[in-house]
């Protein structure tokens, strides 16, 4: 049985501690946390009961709640939860490679729990859905660091399995999220180039800001194979054994190509991509990518 993932890193923390995550796109009612609604003279609707966790301004009690149910309930108005951010997951069988001492999912890992941390800091909201070939459970979003142990125990227990169809997972995050939101994707995006970009389309539709983070084994990425090999074929693939020399031109060609054409869809909807790599200080790859997103407003 694979080891449980170990979210928080210490390390990433201390890089990325003085950073932000923020929207590129002005959202309506976006009032938490570090950004400023654009509107003024706003009517602060109640838009939902939420149940308390430790570390929530008690000043959102619902007293009346609590006397009639005996439990702890907070009250969340909607400019305080018009944009949200959610984290979306990839805990597909291919995410389960490793070449070295991280697997995928324990990069993915890592870099879901790291954001969590860094939104909370900041009084946002984040919430968390693990997807293979459909959209799993997900917990909504919260904010206040009382949010942060449930959130770090889905991103730990997630296990890999199943195949993967990005594209529907995408639809599917598109007509149940509301709200225009920060959609945060973290996957190895193993699946068709056009069924990614269709569903990443679908957000932006949607309004949703968007930022991919695309996990990669470094061998995936080198293919750094001299002898007689057995593929351990995974999402339904066979097992084949191949001589990897005649054949390593010609995959990392096709690597490029489908890294271009990712590369190139995002850019074009205007979505964020950052790559990163099992070999990689993921400290130093997460910090730098943070300080240039905040550059680039």
């Amino acid at each position: 049985m694979p080891s449980p993932i170990q979210p928080l890193d210490p390390a990433i923390l201390n890089k990325i501690t003085r950073l932000e995550l923020r929207a590129r796109t002005i959202v309506e009612g976006f009032l938490a946390g570090m950004h400023k609604s654009p509107y003024h003279g706003f009517s602060v609707e109640f838009a939902e009961h939420r149940e308390y966790a430790p570390g929530d301004d008690l000043r959102h009690l619902d007293w009346k709640v609590y006397g009639r149910s005996d439990r702890l309930y907070l009250k969340e108005y909607e400019l305080e939860t018009n944009l949200r951010t959610h984290i979306l997951l990839d805990v597909s069988e291919s995410m389960d490679y490793r070449s070295g001492a991280l697997s995928k999912l324990e990069l993915a890992g890592q870099l879901a729990a790291s954001m969590t941390y860094l939104v909370l800091r900041q009084q946002d909201a984040v919430g968390l859905a693990c997807f293979s070939r459909d959209l799993g459970a997900r917990l909504a979003p919260h904010s206040g660091m009382g949010a942060l142990r449930p959130l770090l125990a889905g991103i730990a227990s997630a296990r890999a399995g199943q195949t993967t169809n990005l594209g529907l997972v995408l639809d599917r995050v598109a007509e149940r999220t509301r709200n225009k939101s920060l959609i945060l994707l973290v996957s190895d995006l193993l699946d068709k180039p056009e069924a990614i970009l269709k569903g990443l389309q679908h957000l932006r539709h949607r309004r949703h800001d968007v930022i991919v983070f695309h996990v990669l084994d470094d061998h995936e990425v080198t293919f750094p194979f001299e002898r007689m090999t057995l593929f351990d074929g995974m999402e339904e693939a066979p097992k084949v054994i191949v001589d990897p020399r005649p054949i390593r031109k010609a995959y990392l060609a096709e690597l490029e190509k489908f890294l271009a054409a990712i590369r190139k869809g995002c850019l074009q909807l205007g979505i964020d991509y950052a790559r990163f790599t099992t070999g990689q200080a993921i400290d130093v790859a997460l910090s730098e990518y943070l300080a240039r997103r905040l550059a680039a407003r």
